[in-house]
């Protein structure tokens, strides 16, 4: 590794090249600059589980009718100021917020608050498949399909203008914190009817409106996403007139950038530079232990993937302490589990997952592959929080997997490219992750590995195992902890056994800011939130070089 005086002399040489490529700033930009990792898919957070998306989107534009508090470890009050369930689990109602004001932008002018119709129309667009919206720019929702809230839910009404009911088939002990989640976020039916009377109704998901912070203003791919302050914002307005992300897909430009000056907020700083960065007089450095894991998936439904031996085979041929030295420089800890050990529902299973190169021969020839195979490993082309640099993984696992005989070809593509051939099941076998959205243990189960995960496009291990599903359904009907843990155990003693995946790390997630930024604190679930964010001028040091 090169020392930090040598990484610095780099930085400050390149710096005079990135500053002079970077993109021209729209000339009523007087906010902060947010370097992005990848162009979002959509600007519908029910539409996506991608964590680039969602942090570009959900908490920026939208509100949701719950929030989770962090410090609280509880919900509390959003777009829903009170809410009560039924005895049997089965019936929740929500009274509403009154005066809530949608965007004003320059395609759509409100007529009216936001009220009990909105949430109708936001629900039953996902919930019901004769919905005029429902197949509007695909028609997929791949955590409401992987949760099972499409069948779960058997209706949602409007009581009145300020009241709603949800009807369950079941008791679900997950739905509030699924209804705080980043992809519950309420649209504005008005806006979505005006679309579909012009033969539009793909804006919706494209040019969105929401009553969240930002609203809005304009996106060019591979540049810019613009955002301004919603003025009439029922919290306090944003504290920054304007947001842009700027896409920048590697990680060392975004570094370059955000030293600069063309940056303001740089998520995901590489692994191997967060002790210089820490050093630095000019630079923010932010971190926290926000619940998150990286995994290798395999696709159950090819061969050899198909048999477990083989899985379990390639799990002990990974020296995970290995990566998290050169992958993450030490800021993570080796996973046993899909879940955190943070959870209260944690089960370690360190010897399903432990390094044996020995073993992995023997379990291969055990299959019938005792002179190895072939196989490709999809190395995630963006940086998140849960794993810095999936293709320096790929090229370590590569080197492992040669020694017990197996030829590993390392695949990437552009991002969008790379969701979609994903989804579509094309991959032997993948390195990627999960970062919660909320503190229920469910939110690493269904969304990842369930039969209803596999069918909504989700479970990139195209795993379905009807004993796993029956411990994680059991889990979520019940509301007592003791009997929910020994559920979610079984769940993942029957991961450690099948191994759909490879447990590989739970990381530090570290943001990187200029010094004169204020108000930006690190996620612990769900997505980034800008609202409070602003750059202090008068505080402003210069960029050291």
């Amino acid at each position: 590794m090169k020392p930090n005086w040598v990484n610095a002399i780099t930085l400050s040489i390149t710096a005079l090249f990135v500053a002079a490529c970077s993109p021209a700033l729209p000339p009523e930009h007087n906010g902060v600059l947010y370097c992005a990792e990848g162009n979002p898919e959509s600007f519908n957070p029910q539409l996506v589980t991608s964590g680039t998306t969602l942090d570009m989107t959900s908490a920026q534009l939208f509100d949701r009718l719950l929030e989770y508090n962090n410090d609280t470890q509880d919900f509390e009050p959003a777009l829903a100021t009170a809410w009560e369930v039924s005895n049997n689990g089965l019936v929740y109602e929500f009274e509403l917020r009154q005066n809530v004001s949608f965007h004003s932008t320059d395609y759509f002018t409100p007529s009216r608050s936001f009220n009990a119709n909105d949430v109708v129309f936001s629900f039953n667009r996902w919930l019901q498949p004769n919905h005029p919206f429902h197949l509007v720019s695909g028609g997929n929702y791949p955590f409401f399909s992987a949760t099972r809230l499409d069948r779960l839910i058997l209706s949602v009404e409007a009581l009145n203008s300020h009241r709603i009911r949800i009807t369950l088939r079941e008791p679900d002990s997950s739905l509030l914190s699924i209804l705080a989640s980043n992809f519950s976020v309420m649209h504005s039916q008005e806006y979505a009817q005006q679309m579909l009377e012009a033969g539009t109704p793909e804006h919706v998901d494209q040019f969105p409106v929401g009553t969240g912070p930002f609203y809005f203003r304009h996106f060019r791919k591979d540049v810019a996403v613009n955002y301004s302050a919603h003025e009439h914002y029922w919290k306090t307005r944003a504290a920054t007139d304007n947001i842009v992300f700027r896409i920048t897909t590697n990680d060392h430009k975004r570094m370059l950038m955000l030293l600069t000056g063309d940056c303001d907020i740089s998520p995901y700083p590489p692994a191997r530079d967060v002790e210089w960065l820490d050093q630095r007089r000019d630079i923010q450095l932010q971190r926290s232990l926000s619940p998150n894991t990286a995994f290798w998936a395999f696709n159950t439904e090819r061969v050899p993937f198909n048999d477990a031996r083989v899985r379990q085979a390639l799990a002990h041929a990974i020296n995970r302490e290995s990566l998290i030295r050169t992958v993450y420089h030490e800021h993570a800890v080796i996973a046993n589990s899909i879940l955190p050990d943070s959870s209260w529902a944690h089960r370690a299973y360190p010897s399903a997952y432990a390094y044996d190169p020995q073993r992995a021969r023997e379990l291969l020839a055990e299959a019938g592959y005792e002179n190895g195979f072939s196989m490709t490993i999809w190395a995630l082309p963006v940086q998140r929080a849960y794993n810095p640099n999936a293709r320096v993984m790929a090229e370590q696992m590569q080197s492992y997997l040669a020694q017990v005989g197996v030829t590993a070809q390392i695949i990437s593509y552009e991002w969008s490219t790379f969701r979609r051939d994903l989804a579509a099941g094309q991959h032997d076998s993948v390195l990627i992750g999960w970062s919660a959205d909320h503190a229920d243990p469910d939110n690493f189960f269904r969304p990842l590995l369930t039969c209803a995960a596999k069918a909504s496009g989700n479970n990139r291990a195209q795993w379905c195992n009807s004993d796993f599903d029956e411990a994680v359904t059991a889990a979520i009907r019940s509301n007592n902890q003791r009997e929910r843990r020994a559920h979610y155990y079984l769940a993942q003693q029957i991961l450690s056994e099948h191994v759909p995946i490879v447990p590989l790390a739970h990381s530090i997630r570290f943001q990187a800011a200029a010094a004169d930024i204020r108000g930006l604190k690190p996620p612990t679930f769900g997505g980034i939130r800008l609202q409070s964010v602003y750059k202090e001028p008068q505080n402003k040091q210069e960029r050291m070089p």
